[in-house]
């Protein structure tokens, strides 16, 4: 999973693959952001996510790109789904400086790392599925995630690291931790069901936008019914 990769990997590929990746990508990001913000207890955020034109029934891509997250020719893209809006213009607000009543600042400062970290990582395992391999934290790692469409994830976490957490050490140890936690998440089976429903629904939909009224009507009617089958 986690192999070095040549040019000969990045050749045009397959645009129905391309476009499942892209909308099991952002469908993990906004489980993350509905699902994981929920389980935290955290307050709700508004996200919505937009889904560029289909290009007819075209079965290849022009797109050439390593990490596609930033590419035009990419279907889908979230808005919004922050905790944190804005971050701090200083380095020297230092994680550890936080006072009591600054506390849940820093839960929404592992959210949205966290729901970030999601995103890439289910589409590392959709990958692993499709091809019959081994998924887990050491043949999947940090680095790994730049080959999932994890590159604008990883450089809005470093953002985020560098604003809240000065020293390299505590840095490190923050990345490891939230990225198990990310781990564990597409691993829970009723997060991964959930996350696999709404990618289906992104495909199938007609509409070039996905409110987030109805992104959460998915997840959640997608939950009740794992839940419901579990109790029997």
């Amino acid at each position: 999973m986690n192999r070095r990769r040549t040019l000969t990997d990045f050749n045009p590929i397959n645009r129905r693959e391309l476009s499942r990746k892209s909308a099991i990508h952002e469908a993990g990001h906004t489980a993350a952001i509905y699902l994981g913000n929920k389980q935290k207890q955290l307050p709700p955020v508004f996200f919505q996510i937009f889904i560029n034109e289909r290009n007819g029934d075209s079965q290849t891509s022009v797109c050439l790109c390593k990490s596609y997250d930033s590419c035009n020719n990419c279907i889908t893209k979230v808005e919004g789904g922050r905790l944190i809006h804005t971050l701090p213009s200083s380095v020297g607000e230092k994680i550890n400086d936080f006072s009591l009543a600054q506390q849940p600042c820093l839960h929404a400062f592992d959210a949205d790392i966290f729901n970030l970290l999601v995103e890439p990582l289910a589409e590392a395992k959709y990958v692993a599925l499709r091809d019959g391999e081994l998924i887990n934290p050491r043949l999947v790692n940090l680095n790994a995630l730049h080959y999932y469409g994890g590159a604008s994830d990883l450089e809005t976490i470093n953002e985020y690291l560098d604003c809240f957490i000065p020293d390299k050490a505590q840095r490190e140890k923050k990345m490891g931790e939230l990225f198990l936690s990310a781990f564990n998440f597409i691993n829970d089976s009723s997060n991964w069901r959930a996350i696999m429903a709404l990618a289906d629904y992104i495909l199938t939909d007609s509409k070039n936008r996905l409110e987030c009224e109805e992104i959460i009507a998915v997840l959640d009617s997608h939950c009740f019914v794992a839940k419901k089958s579990a109790w029997r």
